[in-house]
């Protein structure tokens, strides 16, 4: 692994590529061990060159977005970490909107309403990243991804085309197969370079009114002021899963440091130095507890990934 420092000097020497980088601070959760090796490319060569050492020297990859719906081990995360921050460009074309992977939501968001596109304000408040919300459809107020969407740009990250001459693979919104929180990116191990959205033209003091209603309600209902990874379970048909675990009477119960939200059942908070342990335990005390009181099995909707 030392010889990817001297491959990569010149992202070792401007800070893009950093031994043993703690992951905690890049999580929302406040949560994580280190990365053995951290990468910040911001250009698609650098992400091409950097996955093609991983493949041709057998080193695990995995590629980090805002980490807004991630539970990192404690022991972090083996191998190369590619952060996609670096990849923060917007720009539009007539109605069309394009954003690379690592513009967070609120960005693109706010790019829009001063364009006077609408359709997004419903992702105004979700803490991620375009990459990510595209990876997992993301959604919130009855609004998804999959609903604006038009087409992506998408690496596939086998030697065979990462060394061809055209190693980006378009995607139309049909072949992202979109459902809930899931996506054909996911299923294909593909990397979202860049997404573009379809929207409407409209007065930005109406969209400004929408995003600001939205985040009003956000904040009332949600833990937005303590570290989360947002909604923990899926929502199981049928049923909201906050009323499940707040009528099993769970409302602020905790382990450790990991507590059930005192606002929103449906999320687990970090109270002040919770480990990926706490948190997987009292995910597991919850299931147990819902399964056994209402005979509901919930899944979880964030990832958990790394070493625990």
């Amino acid at each position: 692994m030392k010889d990817i420092f001297k491959h990569f000097a010149h992202l070792a020497e401007t800070g893009k590529l950093l031994a043993s980088e703690p992951l905690a601070p890049y999580s929302s959760f406040k949560i994580g061990g280190p990365a053995d090796v951290f990468a910040i490319p911001d250009t698609q060569k650098d992400l091409i060159e950097l996955l093609i050492y991983a493949l041709k020297h057998n080193i695990p990859r995995f590629i980090l977005g805002k980490a807004t719906n991630l539970l990192i081990g404690d022991r972090g995360i083996r191998g190369l970490v590619i952060s996609m921050e670096g990849f923060r460009k917007i720009t539009r074309d007539e109605n069309f909107v394009s954003a690379f992977a690592g513009v967070s939501l609120k960005e693109l968001c706010d790019f829009a309403c001063a364009e006077g596109l609408s359709g997004l304000e419903f992702a105004c408040g979700i803490p991620g990243s375009v990459g990510g919300a595209v990876f997992m459809n993301a959604g919130a107020y009855e609004g998804e991804i999959r609903d604006l969407l038009y087409c992506s740009k998408c690496i596939i990250p086998d030697l065979e085309h990462l060394e061809s001459s055209n190693p980006i693979l378009h995607l139309k919104k049909e072949e992202h197969l979109f459902s809930y929180r899931h996506s054909a990116l996911q299923d294909r191990g593909l990397i979202q370079l860049s997404s573009v959205f379809q929207l409407i033209p409209k007065a930005p003091a109406l969209i400004r009114q929408r995003m600001v209603e939205l985040d009003a309600m956000r904040n009332d209902k949600q833990p937005m002021d303590m570290p989360s990874a947002g909604s923990v379970f899926k929502r199981p048909e049928g049923h909201f899963t906050g009323k499940l675990v707040d009528d099993c009477g769970l409302r602020g119960f905790q382990i450790g440091d990991a507590a059930i939200s005192d606002k929103h059942c449906g999320f687990i908070v970090n109270k002040g130095n919770a480990s990926a342990k706490d948190v997987l335990d009292l995910i597991k005390y919850v299931q147990d507890t819902v399964y056994n009181r209402f005979g509901v099995k919930l899944e979880t909707e964030i990832r958990i990934v790394g070493e625990m």
